[in-house]
């Protein structure tokens, strides 16, 4: 589209299917004046927080059943950073609930890692992303999801340097997750180094997952 054109246009929506999320079927106006129908999942914004330990050198994670991947090809369980549904105005309210009702984590310093639509073709959902480290003391209840809402989240904890491994192994199929360990490398590489190039004095090193 050129500067001269006029803008795509949203002309009106209507409501298709309404539950947890609501599906839209939009007329389009496209710069050339047609109009198009264009589906949309709409269930507002989200959160994904990654906590990790920089003295242990570990993350904080959830394993969880999810429905989609299962349809398509089985997955049993995706190894995802803890996430949720923005309930509050703040993201970063919204952040520390969901890392407290997933892992236990009772979070101080949020770092924004960005804001970013997670299906722009399909979903209204603008997910803020957060890294956020933290110490063994902040872990202060069991986590594992709402019990109400059928979560089933299982806590799982991953040395920083085998999530290195399995983002280069394309082993993260989250893209969420993925997102934010290569966001973490990038801004803090030296939390990835294998435990041969430690310091003296940097504290033991990762038991990997328990």
């Amino acid at each position: 589209m050129s500067r001269d054109e006029t803008p795509p246009r949203i002309l009106g929506a209507r409501t298709v299917y309404e539950g947890w999320a609501r599906y839209l079927v939009a007329e389009v106006q496209m710069p050339d004046g047609t109009r198009i129908g264009r589906e949309v999942e709409d269930h507002g914004p989200a959160v994904a927080v990654l906590p990790y330990d920089s003295e242990r050198r570990v993350a904080l994670l959830v394993r969880q059943f999810r429905t989609p991947p299962c349809f398509v090809d089985g997955t049993a369980s995706m190894l995802e950073t803890p996430a949720g549904l923005r309930d509050e105005d703040d993201p970063e309210t919204c952040a520390r609930r969901e890392a407290f009702e997933e892992v236990g984590l009772r979070l101080s310093v949020l770092e924004h890692a960005g804001r970013v639509w997670s299906l722009p073709g399909l979903s209204t959902e603008r997910m803020d992303l957060f890294l956020a480290p933290y110490r063994a003391a902040d872990r202060e209840g069991a986590g594992g999801g709402l019990a109400e809402e059928h979560e089933s989240i299982e806590v799982v904890e991953v040395a920083l340097a085998d999530l290195a491994v399995q983002a280069e192994r394309g082993e993260i199929a989250d893209m969420k997750t993925l997102c934010l360990i290569q966001t973490l490398r990038l801004r803090h590489p030296a939390l990835f180094a294998p435990p041969s190039d430690r310091s003296p004095g940097g504290g033991p090193s990762p038991e990997g997952r328990s």
